[in-house]
């Protein structure tokens, strides 16, 4: 890392930059990271540290790793505050694909989330959904109505899975899923770390005319434990522009079309 001439970085955007640097590097060093934001060795240990309580990475003798694993899922509200300007790009693009009177799927996750917020836009919408964070900041919506699945709560999720949820969606079906995901690929398809989660979703997707993955470019090329469906049985992924023209062309290739939100 060259020392630039740089503006101070707040506390918060430091700390996303230090995530954005260990996707690249998978492992960074305090001297670098000081020469880097220029700030002092205490200030880069106390953002390692509170990135650690986080979940986000490893901290080790003199910097941190990576703390990305094939089982590990960041919980929901460490989710909140990663790339969170790409998932609200990717919202605005996602919200155009919904036409008034539209019966809805909406994953859980803090993509999806930030489309719900923007959702009134659109009128005399169903939205069948396993995320109690969701349904609560849709339930004043009065052009909007919300079915929210039961079953086993998973906690640090704020979402049900397990065999309860899966009957629930029986039998229901819908114009639209808009999924989230741990990671996409054309190999894996869509994954995630936990096998309740991934049932869960597998049935709202099979309940859908239309199947759209809202996903940061983060999440591109990763691979997560569990497979929730096959690459071919996508319609659309929604990204943002940190997507390589490479993977573009590969989805393409598949019969999937790339949406890609501008946010640089």
């Amino acid at each position: 890392m060259d020392k630039q001439n740089k503006s101070p970085l707040f506390a918060e955007e430091r700390k996303q930059k230090i995530l954005d640097l260990l996707k690249e590097k998978s492992k960074l060093m305090v001297p670098d990271l000081c020469i880097e934001f220029g700030v002092s060795p205490a200030t880069i240990r106390n953002d390692l540290r509170e990135l650690e309580n986080a979940g986000l990475l490893k901290r080790t003798h003199g910097g941190a790793i990576n703390v990305s694993k094939t089982s590990f899922e960041l919980n929901s509200y460490q989710k909140q505050v990663t790339n969170l300007e790409e998932k609200k790009a990717i919202a605005k693009l996602a919200i155009d694909l919904i036409e008034d009177g539209d019966t809805i799927a909406l994953d859980t996750g803090t993509t999806t989330l930030e489309l719900a917020k923007i959702l009134s836009e659109k009128k005399n919408i169903t939205v069948v959904l396993n995320d109690i964070e969701i349904a609560c900041y849709l339930e004043n919506e009065p052009d909007i109505d919300v079915i929210l699945i039961g079953g086993s709560l998973r906690k640090g999720f704020h979402c049900t899975v397990g065999p309860i949820a899966v009957k629930s969606l029986h039998g229901l079906y819908v114009d639209k899923a808009f999924m989230a995901t741990n990671g996409i690929s054309v190999r894996s398809g869509i994954t995630t770390p936990n096998v309740a989660q991934a049932e869960v979703k597998t049935a709202m997707i099979n309940m859908a005319s239309e199947i759209m993955v809202l996903c940061d470019s983060s999440k591109i090329g990763n691979n997560s434990f569990v497979q929730v469906y096959p690459i071919s049985g996508i319609d659309r992924i929604i990204t943002d522009d940190g997507i390589d023209k490479h993977d573009v062309d590969e989805f393409m290739a598949a019969g999937v079309f790339v949406d890609i939100a501008r946010v640089r």
